[in-house]
């Protein structure tokens, strides 16, 4: 509700700026930079308002322990564990798990967690990751379990995470439109001008 009210203030703003003197269209085109910073910024406010409220409902996690060939579902998506195999990296050696991602039997990815040894002696997680515009789906290798390849994996699923960053975007485009508004130049040169004046006068 609180994201809805600031979008349709916004909109209110713009329709009672137009007076029904002009079109929506035509107003848009003519809106200085400050209106338009204003606005990148209420709706970059209110996109990150939804996904903060929607990841921090809606988003589903669960530490589980799959076999090859063994799947899970979380979130509406099957995560199929096809088994984890030791590679190597430039200064890592790792377990590199294969996870296929499916939805209603139609894939969507293919993601790699690893568990890594770097040669400092320092271990690091690398999580596989699926990022969308509505969601993003992650997956972490944990340990092995006994000796017929079994692991534990931690799943998750988060919709929308991506708005929050989305709104963070949409409030500096509008903090820089705002900021390179010449109104505000115009402002400060009359604002020094009438200093400068005042200073000679007083000097006089």
């Amino acid at each position: 509700m609180l994201a809805i009210w600031v979008a349709l203030t916004t909109i209110l703003w713009l329709v009672d700026r137009a007076g029904g003197r002009r079109s929506f269209w035509q107003m848009l085109v003519t809106l200085p930079r400050g209106g338009w910073g204003m606005m990148f910024g209420h709706m970059g406010l209110a996109v990150f308002i939804v996904g903060i409220t929607l990841t921090s409902i809606y988003s589903t996690e669960k530490d589980v322990r799959l076999d090859p060939g063994q799947s899970y579902s979380l979130g509406g998506y099957d995560f199929l564990f096809k088994g984890a195999e030791r590679v190597r990296g430039p200064n890592y050696t790792a377990h590199e798990a294969v996870v296929e991602v499916s939805r209603d039997g139609a894939p969507v990815a293919v993601l790699r967690p690893q568990k890594r040894n770097y040669q400092s002696g320092q271990p690091m997680t690398e999580a596989g990751i699926d990022a969308g515009l509505t969601r993003d789906l992650f997956v972490a290798l944990g340990e092995p379990l006994g000796s017929q390849g079994a692991w534990s994996l931690r799943i998750y699923h988060k919709p929308f995470i991506r708005w929050i960053w989305l709104g963070f975007i949409f409030m500096a485009i509008g903090g820089t439109l705002a900021a390179s508004d010449r109104r505000y130049f115009q402002l400060v040169r009359k604002a020094r001008a009438v200093a400068a004046k005042q200073a000679t006068v007083g000097a006089a």
